[in-house]
């Protein structure tokens, strides 16, 4: 799964695609590696961190928490990134779930 629940909330792999023309979760996809991962695009250009703050703010009002409970964790300069999303990690993952059509065992 793209996301897993870490003490305090949940840590989500996101692949971005700056300037892609709006601002939206695209889904899932399974990387080369077997791993899975968020799609997100972003309307903002990948320069001083303006893609990171895109999807740091897509990914808050995705699941409806505030922009400063969601932090980039790893992968500031490559388009797989890592977030830690703050709150509960059950609720978190099933809003998740709900907008990219994931059933959760």
């Amino acid at each position: 799964m793209a996301w897993s629940l870490r003490p305090g909330g949940l840590e989500v792999r996101v692949r971005v695609t700056p300037r892609g023309g709006r601002d939206v979760l695209d889904g899932l996809e399974s990387l080369a590696d077997g791993r899975t991962v968020l799609k997100v695009r972003v309307r903002a250009v990948p320069e001083d961190g303006a893609a990171n703050e895109g999807v740091r703010r897509l990914l808050a009002k995705a699941v409806r928490v505030p922009a400063s409970a969601v932090s980039l964790e790893a992968g500031a300069t490559a388009r797989l990134k890592t977030f830690h999303i703050a709150g509960e990690g059950e609720k978190l993952s099933a809003a998740l779930a709900a907008l990219t059509g994931w059933d959760i065992p």
